[in-house]
């Protein structure tokens, strides 16, 4: 929706605000400084500043950024969506630092959390000052987090958690977790400072996929918290699926800015590349992909930011998010398939990022509801009969 990119066939950011307008240009420009001069190089090794880019971030009021109040910016949903797209052009793996961070583990807190919670962890997250992680997913229970096997019982006044939790983003570097566990009560979240004792974090290495993010396990072993580590207001399993709701939003939009990327880089490259005496452009096959492609990535931001609109009406359903993840990331990585076919061998190379963001998106497609999920849930409205068990 950039109005430097070509592939704005329908002239979608007319039906943007000047607000909007503005956010999105502000995060294109911090992305152009600060993200692809190094990304690459994160990528390559594995590593990614997160302390020193969540303060960059929070200085510009991305943490957090659609929350209201405790240091939050309070913008819609639609110029969060915008933030995401941007970010996401640069890398996915930044994207989910500042997804996890403000949609999962600020939302959560935001939503679920004590009036004490709330003061004591939301303005440091949003000045990216505190960093914050999502403990749900489980070495053994991903999509069916109902099986959790991490427990919570009460000892006295306190509680005591036991189990793991695996490929958490932001975990190696995370100041708190929120942890949900199961407890006689039911499904209930925690606010877990990382350095309690009992709670260990191992750094996932050799990933082939989002390297420029840290991604953790974390282990609880017999972890005593005070009775207020408890939030609150998060009981059943409802609560962090509302979480993943808030964060998917994100994904619908950030989806498409690696897609917009890989498209772009895609176009410079084939107008300048030459073979059999004309630029790769000046083919029919060629500019029958592209032009399928700019449809798609068109249809996309049309549905993501109608999703936006009816979030920031506050009438955004779970199943019409799950409509925005399910096409726009299954979208994103098969533009991004596409573009590596027309860079043939240079599409590997880490001189262009396209295989890099179809990397990732391999990932994204997998993640906070994996296409299988977002099909159900979809089928589940449709015939209101669940296919889940």
């Amino acid at each position: 929706m950039s109005p430097a990119s070509p592939f704005d066939l329908l002239d979608l950011g007319a039906l943007l605000d000047e607000e909007e307008r503005q956010v999105q240009a502000v995060v294109r420009r911090l992305v152009a400084d600060r993200v692809r001069p190094h990304v690459a190089e994160w990528y390559e090794q594995g590593h990614v500043p997160v302390r020193e880019l969540a303060r960059e971030f929070g200085a510009l009021g991305l943490l957090g950024m659609h929350l209201t109040g405790y240091g939050c910016a309070g913008s819609s949903a639609v110029a969060y969506g915008l933030a995401c797209l941007e970010l996401e052009a640069g890398d996915s793996g930044v994207r989910s630092l500042v997804s996890v961070q403000g949609s999962l583990a600020m939302y959560a807190i935001w939503r679920y959390g004590s009036e004490e919670q709330k003061r004591r962890w939301l303005p440091p997250m949003a000045a990216g000052e505190a960093i914050g992680c999502f403990g749900l997913t489980e070495p053994d229970h991903g999509s069916d987090p109902a099986s959790m096997a991490t427990r919570a019982r009460r000892d006295g006044g306190d509680w005591v958690l036991h189990g793991g939790k695996m490929w958490i983003t932001n975990a190696p570097v995370a100041d708190v977790a929120v942890i949900w566990a199961r407890t006689d009560e039911g499904v209930r979240g925690f606010a877990v400072p990382m350095e309690t004792p009992g709670v260990s974090v191992r750094e996932i290495r050799r990933k082939m996929s989002l390297r420029a993010s840290a991604t953790g396990e974390i282990s609880l072993d017999e972890v005593r918290l005070p009775a207020d580590a408890l939030l609150p207001d998060a009981a059943g399993l409802k609560a962090p699926l509302s979480c993943l709701t808030e964060a998917r939003h994100g994904i619908v939009w950030g989806a498409l800015g690696a897609a917009r990327d890989c498209l772009e880089t895609t176009l410079a490259y084939a107008t300048s590349r030459t073979q059999f005496g004309r630029p790769l452009a000046g083919f029919q096959l060629t500019q029958a992909k592209l032009a399928d492609m700019a449809v798609e990535w068109q249809k996309g931001l049309l549905l993501a930011l109608h999703l936006g609109r009816l979030a920031d009406a506050g009438k955004l359903r779970p199943e019409q998010v799950s409509v925005g993840k399910l096409n726009n990331v299954r979208e994103a990585l098969a533009i991004a398939r596409q573009c590596r076919t027309i860079l043939g061998a240079n599409g590997v190379s880490g001189e262009y990022p396209v295989m890099r963001h179809a990397n990732n998106l391999e990932s994204v497609l997998t993640y906070e509801g994996t296409s299988e999920i977002h099909q159900l849930v979809i089928g589940q409205r449709l015939t209101g009969l669940s296919a889940f068990a």
